[in-house]
């Protein structure tokens, strides 16, 4: 690979991941940043308590991501071999993370409004 470009980044993940399933990740996330970007300018500030609650769900999407990549390439934990391996794995288990985290809150915030700030 003599050009590194985002063509050949979306070539690699559409490769690992398939076409549909890739874009679709995308458009979800896509949908989801955009939801959490109307909530916080609907509601003008955040909520901690619903922040919190984000924040206790990141444990979980960070293992959820790992699980799923390493699912999706039918690999497992004992074919991670050099520290680029396991670069890659931490950089996949922190965008779950904080994927779920804004999912999370999205959801929370879209599902009961917070009571008006004085």
């Amino acid at each position: 690979m003599e050009e590194f470009s985002l063509r050949t980044i979306f070539a690699v993940f559409e490769e690992i991941f398939g076409f549909a399933l890739f874009w679709g990740l995308v458009a979800l996330a896509v949908i989801f940043t955009a939801a959490w970007i109307y909530v916080l300018i609907r509601d003008r500030s955040l909520s901690m308590r619903k922040y919190l609650v984000a924040q206790l769900s990141m444990p979980f999407g960070a293992v959820a991501a790992v699980a799923f990549v390493l699912w999706i390439t039918n690999s497992r934990l004992s074919d991670i071999g050099g520290p680029i391996d396991w670069l890659v794995l931490l950089g996949v288990a922190v965008l779950g993370a904080v994927g779920l985290s804004i999912a999370v809150y999205v959801i929370q915030s879209l599902g009961r409004r917070s009571p008006p700030q004085t």
